[in-house]
Protein backbone atom coordinates (compact mmCIF):
# COMPACT_ATOMS: atom_id res chain seq x y z
CA UNK A 1 0.00 0.00 0.00
CA UNK A 2 0.90 3.49 -0.87
CA UNK A 3 -0.26 6.83 1.00
CA UNK A 4 -1.75 9.38 -1.05
CA UNK A 5 -4.00 12.78 -0.72
CA UNK A 6 -6.85 13.51 -3.16
CA UNK A 7 -7.53 17.10 -3.43
CA UNK A 8 -10.97 18.97 -4.73
CA UNK A 9 -11.79 22.41 -3.79
CA UNK A 10 -15.42 24.20 -4.69
CA UNK A 11 -15.93 28.11 -4.35
CA UNK A 12 -16.99 27.26 -0.88
CA UNK A 13 -14.89 24.31 0.56
CA UNK A 14 -11.50 23.14 0.38
CA UNK A 15 -11.22 19.04 0.62
CA UNK A 16 -7.83 17.06 0.43
CA UNK A 17 -8.37 13.24 1.90
CA UNK A 18 -5.22 11.04 3.17
CA UNK A 19 -5.78 7.84 1.53
CA UNK A 20 -4.11 3.98 1.00
CA UNK A 21 -4.24 2.72 -2.17
CA UNK A 22 -2.69 -0.35 -3.81
CA UNK A 23 0.71 0.30 -5.59
CA UNK A 24 -0.38 0.11 -9.24
CA UNK A 25 -3.75 2.04 -8.96
CA UNK A 26 -4.58 4.69 -11.36
CA UNK A 27 -5.64 8.29 -10.41
CA UNK A 28 -9.57 6.88 -11.37
CA UNK A 29 -8.42 3.84 -9.11
CA UNK A 30 -7.68 6.70 -6.05
CA UNK A 31 -10.40 9.03 -6.70
CA UNK A 32 -12.84 6.14 -6.35
CA UNK A 33 -11.68 4.56 -3.46
CA UNK A 34 -11.04 8.08 -1.51
CA UNK A 35 -15.29 8.47 -1.72
CA UNK A 36 -15.02 12.06 -2.53
CA UNK A 37 -17.14 11.15 -5.62
CA UNK A 38 -19.97 10.67 -3.27
CA UNK A 39 -18.51 13.59 -0.86
CA UNK A 40 -19.01 15.90 -4.64
CA UNK A 41 -21.78 14.36 -6.59
CA UNK A 42 -21.16 17.01 -9.03
CA UNK A 43 -17.56 15.66 -10.13
CA UNK A 44 -17.60 14.18 -13.72
CA UNK A 45 -14.35 12.45 -14.34
CA UNK A 46 -15.57 12.32 -18.15
CA UNK A 47 -15.39 15.91 -18.31
CA UNK A 48 -12.93 17.30 -15.46
CA UNK A 49 -9.72 17.27 -15.79
CA UNK A 50 -7.43 15.84 -12.97
CA UNK A 51 -3.69 15.85 -12.18
CA UNK A 52 -0.59 15.44 -9.89
CA UNK A 53 0.74 18.50 -8.25
CA UNK A 54 -0.82 20.80 -10.39
CA UNK A 55 0.38 18.95 -13.82
CA UNK A 56 -3.22 17.67 -15.85
CA UNK A 57 -2.58 13.88 -16.15
CA UNK A 58 -4.58 10.96 -17.43
CA UNK A 59 -7.19 9.16 -15.79
CA UNK A 60 -5.06 6.15 -16.35
CA UNK A 61 -2.06 7.59 -15.14
CA UNK A 62 0.10 5.58 -12.10
CA UNK A 63 -0.26 7.31 -8.73
CA UNK A 64 3.69 6.57 -7.03
CA UNK A 65 3.79 6.93 -2.93
CA UNK A 66 3.10 10.91 -1.45
CA UNK A 67 1.48 12.00 -4.59
CA UNK A 68 -1.27 14.83 -4.51
CA UNK A 69 -4.01 13.88 -7.16
CA UNK A 70 -6.29 16.87 -8.18
CA UNK A 71 -9.77 17.37 -9.40
CA UNK A 72 -10.02 20.66 -11.74
CA UNK A 73 -13.45 22.34 -11.73
CA UNK A 74 -13.86 24.74 -14.58
CA UNK A 75 -12.96 28.40 -13.70
CA UNK A 76 -15.62 30.35 -15.65
CA UNK A 77 -14.75 33.46 -16.70
CA UNK A 78 -16.48 36.50 -18.07
CA UNK A 79 -15.62 37.10 -21.92
CA UNK A 80 -15.28 40.75 -21.72
CA UNK A 81 -12.33 40.03 -19.30
CA UNK A 82 -10.46 37.59 -21.33
CA UNK A 83 -8.26 39.74 -23.49
CA UNK A 84 -7.54 41.94 -20.18
CA UNK A 85 -6.45 39.50 -18.35
CA UNK A 86 -4.89 37.06 -21.05
CA UNK A 87 -1.46 36.61 -19.53
CA UNK A 88 -2.69 35.04 -16.73
CA UNK A 89 -5.20 32.32 -18.39
CA UNK A 90 -2.16 31.10 -20.45
CA UNK A 91 -0.80 29.63 -17.19
CA UNK A 92 -4.37 27.61 -16.58
CA UNK A 93 -5.23 27.47 -19.99
CA UNK A 94 -6.03 23.37 -19.06
CA UNK A 95 -8.88 24.08 -16.94
CA UNK A 96 -10.92 27.07 -18.01
CA UNK A 97 -14.48 27.70 -19.65
CA UNK A 98 -15.08 30.70 -21.24
CA UNK A 99 -18.60 31.99 -20.48
CA UNK A 100 -20.95 32.18 -23.54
Amino acid sequence: MIQIGVAYATSEEQTWLDISVFEGATIKEAIEMSGILKKFPEIDLEKQKVGIYGEIKSLDTLVEDGDRVEIYRPIKIDPEHVEHNKYKLRRIAPVVEKLN
